[in-house]
């Protein structure tokens, strides 16, 4: 298992320095890894981790899969904007954002706004070889996983796409995925102290090259 080393501990500190009181939100499909990935990244960040689906169930004092089926996915979101605006108004933290969340308007502009956007970006087969392994996804009861999968990707990538940063999180450990996150997260940040604010994302590949493009 790939853990985070001692000597990478000087830049996890320089990363915590530049992000200030600013929270990480991960987004991405379902099976991209943002729960388990965003687990160790707070960790390593030194952050409390906050799951958005468990505080809307907590809140709700029912499952997410019973909220869609009682009262549709309308309020679901509702719901799920709510506790979001919620958590990115406190302390910064680690979110963890369900599969939809970016999709709405207010909810993505608060996450833009409020926190550090990463993107956990998987391929089809990553994502479908995941999900296989819960039966708890209201969006995929009854149904082909791979091909709701496939249909929401096209939709949804590009608008994930207006997040901050862009991190692969295919089929390596975790720990790996958490080390390419803070190298683009120091990126990210280095560029834009220094230039200022970008609106283009910052990619970072499979082998720690990161390529991106700043507006001026």
């Amino acid at each position: 298992m790939n853990q985070i080393s001692e000597d990478n501990l000087p830049k996890i500190a320089e990363t915590r320095l530049l992000l200030g009181n600013r929270s990480l939100a991960l987004v991405g499909m379902m099976g991209c890894g943002k729960s388990s990935v965003g687990r160790r990244l707070a960790r390593v960040m030194g952050l409390p981790f906050v799951d958005a689906d468990h505080e809307i169930e907590e809140a709700a004092g029912t499952s997410i899969e019973d909220i869609f089926k009682n009262h549709g996915e309308a309020f679901f979101r509702d719901r799920e904007q709510a506790v979001i605006q919620r958590i990115l108004s406190g302390p910064p933290v680690v979110l963890a954002t369900g599969g939809g969340a970016f999709m709405n308007e207010n909810t993505r502009q608060l996450i833009l706004e409020r926190s550090l956007c990463i993107w956990l970006k998987a391929t089809l087969d990553t994502l479908t070889q995941r999900v296989s392994r819960k039966d708890n996804r209201p969006l995929l009861k009854g149904k082909n996983a791979r091909h709701v999968l496939e249909q929401l990707t096209k939709v949804r990538h590009p608008i994930y796409a207006r997040a901050h940063i862009v991190v692969p999180s295919d089929d390596i450990p975790h720990e790996r995925t958490v080390q390419r996150i803070v190298q683009a997260i120091t990126c990210h940040l280095s560029i834009r102290d220094h230039v200022g604010r970008t609106d283009d994302a910052v990619s970072f590949g499979p082998h720690n090259q990161s390529s991106f493009t700043t507006k001026y």
